[in-house]
């Protein structure tokens, strides 16, 4: 397909797609772009659809999509990415927000009444992701976010100042540096990858997000292991900690915090495609 020199917006989104699609890659890239470089909606979008582009965006469009081509995951590209109905600044410190972790948020949000007095701590928060959201949908809750990296954090801290949301950042190695006070909740989405699946993972993914963030020892199990070994210290009595993990871990690590914590209740949720991907570990709920 020829590259078009002044193309309306619907031909750009012609010419991209089918650049995307020549390198084997998803399309729906092209319209990810394009609204974002625009700055339009979807309907927006489809109301311009045969206006032509302005010229600046055309350039930058075209740049955007080579670098898309090449390997760069698109949220890179614009230096942005959607959460739980925030827009969150993201570079190659944090990990790009997924869609599976919105649940973990959504998970959180209906368990805990909204009137409740909460304190909660995210650990590995990367670029806040979880915690900027559950401020936003909760802003009376104390919110202290966590990280072992100073990149993600000043990522982290942007986010926060740009949307106006008050959450504490601390700089730690999950809960070394964490002042021991008492939370009422814990949640963490950290490394849980084993190196072993490198293989079978986007080159995308492998190039350019995070390593540190992405993978973890013993099978990928290791930070979980430390977690369950510390976290009980830095619950209130009634607690509970929140985890994301990998859609093959759930088993083994509902045993090991049954093991390690057997007067918690442990439970096990599926994400929306129908895998285990969440685990609640009540401390006390039988004091409730």
């Amino acid at each position: 397909m020829i590259k078009p020199d002044q193309p309306t917006y619907f031909e750009a989104q012609q010419w991209a797609s089918f650049c995307l699609k020549t390198a084997q890659l998803p399309t729906d890239s092209a319209r990810f772009l394009l609204l974002g470089l625009s700055r339009l909606d979807q309907t927006q979008l489809l109301i311009h659809y045969r206006d032509s582009l302005p010229t600046n965006i055309w350039q930058a469009y075209q740049q955007g999509i080579d670098r898309v081509v090449a390997g760069e995951p698109v949220q890179y590209v614009l230096g942005h990415a959607p959460f739980y109905g925030l827009e969150l600044q993201v570079d190659p410190a944090v990990l790009i927000p997924r869609v599976e972790t919105e649940e973990l948020v959504d998970w959180i949000l209906t368990d805990i009444p909204e009137t409740a007095p909460v304190r909660l701590l995210d650990v590995g928060t990367g670029s806040g992701a979880i915690a900027l959201a559950l401020k936003h949908e909760r802003p009376a809750w104390e919110i202290t976010a966590s990280d072992i990296s100073t990149a993600a954090l000043r990522v982290a801290q942007t986010n926060a100042d740009h949307l106006r949301l008050d959450v504490s950042l601390v700089h730690s190695d999950l809960l070394v540096d964490v002042s021991q006070q008492s939370f009422d909740v814990i949640v963490s989405n950290p490394p849980y990858i084993a190196t072993s699946e490198k293989d079978v993972m986007d080159a995308s993914v492998l190039d350019y997000e995070p390593q540190t963030a992405l993978f973890a020892a013993h099978e990928g199990l290791a930070l979980y292991e430390r977690l369950a070994a510390t976290v009980a210290d830095y619950l209130v009595p009634t607690g509970r900690l929140y985890l994301e993990f990998g859609y093959h871990q759930g088993a083994v690590l509902q045993q090991l915090f049954t093991q390690t914590l057997p007067d918690a209740t442990v439970t096990l949720r599926q994400d929306m495609a129908g895998h285990d991907r969440m685990l609640r570990v009540d401390m006390a709920a039988n004091q409730r």
